[in-house]
């Protein structure tokens, strides 16, 4: 996880709290939060990145459309994140 961006984790955590987004689902989020446009040029590179390092997987969620799941190892990575952050914060 330390060697992720916070684009990156941020990204992670979208995945972990929806039910297999699309990236359209993932971007919207994403967008919100950021309170900015997020292009497709930059969302799918940081996507793939995060499935290179084994931390979501890309599936069919329709005919046409990806849907991403994290992985158990994304799980425990962002378990991790959160109980080193709340060493400090609480």
């Amino acid at each position: 996880m330390h060697d992720l961006t916070a684009f990156q984790r941020d990204l992670l955590f979208v995945v972990a709290g929806k039910s297999k987004p699309a990236g359209v689902t993932i971007k919207d989020e994403i967008e919100e939060y950021y309170e900015k446009k997020v292009h497709y040029g930059r969302l799918y590179p940081n996507l793939d990145t995060l499935i290179d390092k084994g931390l979501v997987e890309k599936g069919k969620k329709d005919g046409r459309t990806n849907g991403y799941i994290i992985t158990n190892r994304g799980r425990r990575e962002l378990q991790a994140r959160c109980d080193w952050e709340n060493r400090y914060y609480n």
